[in-house]
């Protein structure tokens, strides 16, 4: 037995392990996948990370409708009304009231639903096609996030 050898090694006639319980030198047989608590994606609260995206992109959609009230009031057609105006405010509040919903499993398809409306009201002003386009897709890679780090 060596001096640098556990005595329980001369007995068991193994050579040591290093820290990772291979062998000096010894190449990996398996790729290992980085887990912290049994979450793959490290996260303390995957969920809670989630939500928070989720409502910061309805805040700043909330923001370019507020930002977009300017050019549809300007572009409106001639002798046009405050619709479009009016509606643009209804969906800022409705936006920042959706964040609330997002606890709830119906809440993200209602958020779904409410981008697919932004979309529809292209037809009232271009101005929201633009936003429900952007958002929509924003709104998909929100889901696609949710889908990959809650499972």
């Amino acid at each position: 037995m060596t001096e640098h050898s556990h005595p329980s090694e001369a007995a068991a006639g193994s050579t040591p392990e290093g820290p990772a319980g291979h062998k000096p030198g010894e190449a990996r047989e398996r790729d290992v996948q980085l887990s912290l608590g049994g979450k793959p994606s490290g996260l303390r609260n995957p969920t809670r990370a989630v939500r928070g995206l989720a409502a910061g992109t309805l805040v700043l959609e909330a923001l370019v409708l507020l930002l977009a009230l300017m050019p549809i009031w300007v572009l409106r057609p001639p002798g046009g009304s405050m619709a479009a105006v009016t509606v643009a405010l209804v969906a800022v509040v409705v936006s920042m009231a959706l964040t609330a919903t997002l606890r709830f499993p119906w809440g993200w398809w209602l958020v779904s639903v409410f981008q697919v409306t932004l979309l529809l009201l292209g037809f009232l002003h271009w101005a929201f096609a633009v936003v429900g386009v952007v958002f929509g897709l924003t709104w998909a890679y929100v889901l696609y996030v949710r889908r990959t780090i809650t499972g």
